[in-house]
């Protein structure tokens, strides 16, 4: 009888966990960044994480499985996600930089991926940077929350924010805008599905890691076991498999 007691106890313990488990839904959000993160059909706006591809979003998704949290995970405008990653409770961003200042903000689940900032000028543009202060006095394009156009602006330097980062190629292109800080790797995939080509990488900084971000209001136990899913997907090969996929 004994037995069958510590049996069926044993049952009830492993249903709580699961039901746990499974009452933490995550909301997750990003936004088109190619080829980090991208809608499949090329829309603005996608509702579902079938919809949407990239390297941190076959790797968040590999974890997020590996988990066995329920999710759900919407390509939105990067400003109208991160606002909601920070306020509500089981919601975060990806791939977002780490940065001391950014830290008390979110609980952190990475690195994801890496990302070098390069400042890039239009087609046949002859201009030259030896140092990021040569861009003084130049409209560089960025977008709100970012943590690249938080950085210039808080050096003092003249950026032109936006809300959607899409839109600074064809500014770039039609003389809006003298230069653009964006990603040495996907700034020039974005700006070629927007059919602008031959962007010149005129200065390259900050080599940073991305991550999946969340509200400071999500469980502890949720951050641990993300974490510990990532390392699973490290150790097994799945990660390494992913960044040779797209050429990392």
């Amino acid at each position: 009888m004994r037995l069958i007691s510590l049996s069926v106890l044993g049952m009830l313990l492993c249903f709580s966990m699961s039901q746990a488990i499974a009452d933490e839904r995550l909301y997750l959000y990003t936004e088109n960044f190619p080829p980090y993160n991208m809608s499949t059909s090329g829309r603005a706006f996608e509702h579902s994480a079938d919809m949407i591809d990239g390297i941190c979003m076959e790797r968040v998704r590999a974890a997020l499985n590996q988990s066995g949290y329920d999710y759900r995970v919407k390509l939105r405008n990067w400003n109208y996600g991160y606002n909601r990653a920070m306020t509500k409770a089981n919601h975060g961003i990806f791939c977002t930089t780490y940065t001391e200042e950014r830290a008390p903000l979110f609980k952190w689940v990475g690195p994801l991926a890496q990302n070098l900032w390069t400042i890039f000028a239009p087609e046949g543009s002859t201009f030259k940077m030896d140092k990021l202060e040569d861009a003084k006095g130049k409209t560089i394009g960025g977008y709100r929350n970012d943590v690249r156009s938080e950085y210039l602006l808080e050096r003092g330097y003249k950026v032109s924010v936006i809300d959607s980062d899409d839109l600074n190629p064809k500014r770039l292109a039609l003389g809006q805008i003298d230069l653009w800080i964006a990603e040495r790797l996907g700034g020039p995939y974005m700006a070629s599905q927007q059919d602008i080509e031959g962007l010149v990488p005129v200065y390259s900084f900050n080599d940073v890691d991305l991550y999946l971000a969340m509200s400071p209001d999500t469980p502890d136990q949720v951050i641990e076991d993300l974490n510990k899913a990532l390392e699973v997907i490290k150790k097994n090969g799945t990660y390494d498999a992913i960044g040779t996929k797209y050429g990392l």
